[in-house]
């Protein structure tokens, strides 16, 4: 028995979170899909989709677990190891993202709603409409989209300047970050405010083909969308903030700007509701904290079982 935990122990927790997560994002796109075939209708895009991705996504795990054991040209791909789990991360999330409510179909954005309301006397959603500029959009759409590099950024460096440790680290943080706020995706499912509160909104962002393409990126189906608590952009933007705030303090001056204007931007484009943020940043704290603890659990158990 102790042989048999040995070989799971052998794995790094954010490779065995990426294996665990993996079966239920398959069970859950399957039956995103069986849905529509029960009804009759065709299957939009982004489920059957799902099945692709998840097809891929095994297929590049398989490779990549072979490629951990027998360590292939590993002085020069060593780093491949500590990178993968986090686009497996993201690739989970990608399904995960469209088919929450086939798992929970009970929705609190009410609640998120009427939150927001007794905070501020307002939907803040609402009352940024007044700001609305072309160029305004533009900016906000540029920050956004952000989150892409800003995610990656400490990483990055970190691997440049041949940080290893720290390396691993940060990777370590934002994939739980990431997979804690899969949870409460699950747990708390909420359609973003473009889509509850869109018969409020009486004005049109502008900002032109920049705004379009924004909005093409994460615009889905009101059936599907239910990622709005927390906002992971938030959490992960501001869990990044952190870690470049203690390893690397140029690069946190570099990002903090783009960070604070990626937070606005999920209120302007109406992403998110301001509940929804606070909700990202107390997840990204927990993480941030708690994320050292847990490694050292884990190497603790995988010490005791390699023995």
């Amino acid at each position: 028995m102790k042989k048999k935990w040995g070989y799971i122990f052998r794995l790094r927790l954010e490779e065995l979170i990426a294996l665990v997560f993996l079966v239920p994002s398959l069970l859950i796109t399957l039956k995103a899909n069986w849905f529509f075939i029960e009804i009759g209708k065709d299957i939009p895009r982004k489920f059957y989709g799902g099945i692709t991705r998840i097809a891929v996504t095994v297929v590049v795990m398989t490779a990549f677990f072979y490629f951990v054991k027998k360590k292939p040209l590993w002085k020069y791909l060593y780093w491949l190891r500590d990178v993968m789990p986090f686009i497996f991360c993201v690739a989970i999330y990608t399904n995960l993202h469209d088919t929450i409510h086939f798992v929970n179909p009970h929705d609190i954005h009410d609640k998120l709603i009427a939150i927001d309301q007794a905070l501020f006397g307002v939907q803040p959603v609402i009352w940024a409409q007044q700001f609305y500029h072309p160029w305004l959009t533009k900016y906000f759409s540029i920050s956004y989209m952000n989150y892409f590099y800003i995610v990656v950024s400490v990483v990055v460096l970190l691997l440049i300047q041949k940080r290893d440790v720290e390396m691993r680290k940060v990777l370590l943080g934002t994939i739980l970050c990431f997979y804690f706020g899969y949870f409460l995706y699950v747990a708390f499912p909420a359609a973003p405010p473009r889509i509850t509160l869109e018969d409020q909104f009486i004005r049109d962002f502008g900002g032109g083909w920049l705004a379009a393409a924004q909005g093409g990126i994460v615009s889905i189906s009101p059936s599907s969308s239910r990622a709005a608590f927390p906002s992971l952009h938030c959490a992960v933007t501001l869990i990044s903030l952190m870690y470049a705030f203690v390893m690397t303090r140029k690069l946190f001056y570099v990002l903090l700007i783009p960070g604070i204007s990626l937070v606005l931007a999920t209120v302007y484009l109406r992403h998110h509701y301001v509940i929804d943020i606070i909700a990202g940043f107390a997840l990204a704290i927990f993480t941030y904290y708690v994320a050292p603890y847990i490694s050292a659990w884990w190497a603790k158990l995988a010490e005791k079982y390699r023995t």
